[in-house]
């Protein structure tokens, strides 16, 4: 059996990022369309043309490191999405349907940033600097992301799923 090493760990969990970046491209839509919060379906809009560039910068990476761009099924993905599915069925045309759409965004968007700030420490360690600019670039649109979703969550959608619906 061929020797485990940090390079290995590291296209291990390339591939599982770039799996779950591919799931997530194909959910954004279904999610955009799920959501009533002019707002949040904007800020899925977004996020869905920022992961179509996040897809790009892990092509690089897989460049950089001489393999060929393939993913992995990544479990822990398919469970956060699989969970926003049934928000999605449990709580359509109800109004807390945008907080938990909220709240299965951010699921995916703190998976998304321990993946690639564990890469990006990798990178560095591995001396794979051009690597670590792409990773860190990704890294903070994530966490830039997860702050806007927070926004979006205070300013209005926590507080309209606490309203009983029009009767």
């Amino acid at each position: 059996m061929a020797e485990k090493t940090l390079e290995t760990l590291f296209h291990d969990t390339l591939k599982d990022i770039y799996y779950a970046e591919r799931k997530i491209l194909k959910s954004l839509p279904k999610m955009q369309r799920a959501a009533q919060s002019p707002e949040l379906k904007a800020a899925f809009e977004k996020h869905k043309d920022e992961t179509e560039g996040q897809i790009e910068r892990l092509q690089q990476v897989f460049e950089l490191i001489g393999k060929p761009a393939r993913g992995k099924t990544c479990d822990a993905i398919e469970g956060i999405l699989a969970e926003g599915e049934e928000i999605m069925d449990e709580y359509k045309d109800n109004i807390a349907l945008d907080a938990g759409l909220l709240a299965a965004a951010q699921a995916v968007e703190h998976y998304e940033i321990t993946r690639y700030g564990t890469l990006k420490r990798w990178a560095q360690v591995l001396g794979m600097d051009e690597a670590v600019r792409l990773l860190d670039e990704t890294l903070q649109q994530e966490s830039k992301t997860d702050e806007d979703l927070t926004k979006i969550a205070d300013a209005a959608v926590n507080v309209e799923a606490l309203r009983p619906a029009a009767e």
